[in-house]
């Protein structure tokens, strides 16, 4: 089962490197809910799509408004119970898709 969430990126940790050649970072999401509006979300990729975890850093910074889906991962270690919430989308929410904002007659400087 998959959940999306929207919100602003908190903050974004370090990207942690495995001998697997794998590569995990975490970053935190608040939402504006009232209650439980603050997510801590793990990207984990294999070997073979690192460029993933490189690419978040490299296109999102804290205050970026994000819409991010995941799942719900739930491990089991020695009779404790582990839970994660493990992104697999994130796309930045883009607040300048509002229509443009006309312009007076005579004020348009387009070719056609």
């Amino acid at each position: 089962m998959s959940y999306k969430t929207t919100g602003v990126i908190k903050s974004i940790g370090d990207i942690q490197s495995f001998d697997s050649g794998a590569k995990k970072l975490q970053f935190v999401v608040e939402t504006s809910e009232q209650y439980n509006n603050v997510y801590a979300f793990e990207l984990f990729k294999g070997a073979d799509h690192v460029q993933h975890v490189e690419n978040f850093t490299k296109y999102n910074k804290v205050g970026d408004s994000v819409s991010v889906e995941f799942n719900v991962q739930t491990n089991e270690y020695n009779e404790k119970y582990y839970t994660n919430l493990t992104c697999w989308k994130c796309e930045k929410v883009d607040g300048a898709n509002s229509a443009p904002t006309e312009t007076a007659e005579g004020d348009d400087d387009l070719p056609f």
